[in-house]
């Protein structure tokens, strides 16, 4: 699923109309419908209901009015509460005003503060408000009046469907500068924004509905447009067919490296993590002194052990050893429960430059590598980089509050400065790759908040790579399974009560549930 800027939609729309024909009117007619359809699904049949629509003086508003007499054409008590007067109503937007009025039905400009009164009366006897205020072309903040009204809506607990997208919010970047309306849901329209997925995108877009209104998709085919939701159809058609007589080598040699006195749980999970995501073969790698412990609580999992410090940690010693296993293996993945040890952080400077196979660089890895001034750059390997935002901010040399408020910038550029794919994790995980690919993943929740359930996307990451899958398809697939696998375990136990063990737990579900085809559909995001 595609994701456009405003811009880019507005040059879609102007392409189907003058270059294929299609009549702005027909587009906007079509729009209409959609919301219809949406409104059915909402409060069931119109007849009856009482719907009030806030419409703008734009193309939006325009919409506003399609819904508008369909809804009386189906039986409901239609109210339209414009902010503007019917002489600013211009263009396609017009010719949809005069056949209300054609029809008999008034709207009812409220351009002026007294017009709050009507708002709140109306709000008191509405079953559902539909939002045709602002469009996709919409920036900075609402208008004082505008946003009054805009707050009485939200607070009104009535249901609220936005057209295209919530008046309020800005279509490219996500943000708010002021009052938006939190819808239940959004229909929006050919192609989801990507403001409706973004930062405060999904609080104040609800339910997600992206709607054909007859605009081609062919038309998307030769554009430059790189930004894309991650769905299960994508995610299937990544994932390869496993061979009648394939075997063990088949699959991915994974070889980890991490652990350490007190933090062997994050590579024993790691470890489990590629094996239920697929991998033939794992070995992990750990310090000497823990290896034992990992030889018992692992029984699927190779182990080795490795040179280490008196702390217990990989020592800076064990690069030589880890040079050479790595020639046997697929995939490396570096990083979880290394520790910041002082040797061990060097080790991971001296490995990093040199390895030749493709690496998942996680956590403490991640670490390591913060004022190491070229080293992501000089490893020749490809490699997939997962950090969370406090990782990234410390690697990139800014502020945690830069990289939320920027999160695809920040990941596109970070990608674009070590040849890598980065992995931006956190709500609405950002996956960007160096040729300035972005993919916002779709699923997880605030439950996976907990130690332990980057160690396990790691795990996956790397399985994804031993099977076949590049760098950036990996971790497109890897992020979306790691996230659905949370999300059935809070559906299962609460958010409140997930620990990382869940994820890993519910991994082969998610899994299954994508390749089975009964994953959410990509519509519904």
């Amino acid at each position: 699923m595609y994701l456009l800027t405003a811009q880019e939609m507005q040059n879609l729309d102007r392409t189907a109309i003058n270059e294929l024909g299609i009549p702005g009117v027909v587009l906007m007619e079509n729009a209409g419908l959609q919301v219809i359809k949406a409104i059915r699904e909402v409060i069931g049949e119109p007849r009856g209901k009482t719907i009030t629509i806030f419409a703008g003086k734009g193309n939006n508003g325009g919409d506003g009015f399609v819904v508008a007499r369909h809804l009386l054409n189906a039986g409901a008590e239609v109210k339209v509460l414009m902010f503007a007067d019917i002489k600013d109503i211009t263009g396609d937007a017009k010719v949809n005003l005069n056949i209300l009025q054609s029809m008999g039905f008034k709207p009812y400009p409220i351009i002026n503060p007294n017009s709050l009164n009507i708002v709140k009366l109306s709000m008191l006897y509405t079953d559902l408000v539909v939002d045709a205020i602002f469009g996709t072309g919409f920036r900075g903040a609402v208008p004082d009046h505008v946003g009054k009204v805009i707050e009485i809506i939200n607070s009104s607990g009535k249901p609220v469907i936005a057209v295209d997208i919530p008046s309020g919010l800005e279509a490219d970047t996500g943000l708010t500068q002021g009052p938006c309306i939190r819808a239940s849901r959004t229909v929006t329209f050919a192609q989801a924004k990507i403001g409706l997925v973004v930062q405060a995108g999904p609080e104040h877009t609800g339910k997600l509905t992206v709607a054909d209104i007859s605009i081609p998709s062919v038309l998307l085919k030769d554009s430059n447009i790189r930004r894309f939701m991650t769905t299960p159809q994508l995610v299937r058609s990544l994932m390869p067919e496993r061979a009648a007589d394939g075997h063990k080598g088949s699959y991915g040699k994974i070889l980890l490296v991490g652990g350490s006195q007190g933090l062997s749980g994050a590579a024993a999970m790691a470890s489990m993590a590629a094996l239920r995501a697929g991998s033939g073969l794992v070995t992990l790698a750990v310090p000497a002194g823990i290896h034992g412990l990992m030889e018992v609580k692992l029984t699927e999992v190779m182990t080795r052990p490795l040179p280490e410090t008196g702390a217990m940690t990989i020592s800076r010693h064990a690069a030589g050893a880890v040079l050479e296993m790595a020639e046997a293996a697929d995939v490396l993945a570096i990083g979880p429960g290394l520790s910041t040890n002082e040797d061990t952080v060097e080790f991971v400077r001296d490995i990093i430059p040199r390895l030749e196979k493709p690496v998942v660089i996680d956590a403490d890895g991640l670490n390591a590598l913060v004022g190491s001034t070229g080293i992501p750059e000089t490893c020749q390997a490809p490699r997939v980089l997962t950090p969370h935002p406090g990782e990234m901010a410390r690697l990139m040399g800014i502020k945690i509050d830069e990289v939320q408020n920027n999160r695809v910038e920040t990941a596109l550029e970070a990608a674009a400065r070590w040849n890598a794919v980065i992995v931006l994790k956190g709500f609405r995980t950002i996956i960007a790759g160096p040729d300035g690919t972005v993919y916002v993943n779709p699923t997880g929740n605030p439950g996976m908040a907990s130690g332990g359930t980057g160690d396990v996307l790691t795990g996956v990451i790397a399985a994804l790579i031993g099977q076949g899958l590049s760098p950036l398809e990996a971790a497109v697939a890897g992020v979306y399974f790691h996230g659905l696998a949370g999300d059935l375990a809070a559906g299962d136990k609460g958010m409140i009560s997930l620990v990382a063990g869940d994820v890993l737990d519910y991994l082969p579900q998610a899994i299954k549930a994508t390749i089975q085809k009964t994953s959410p559909d990509e519509e519904l995001c």
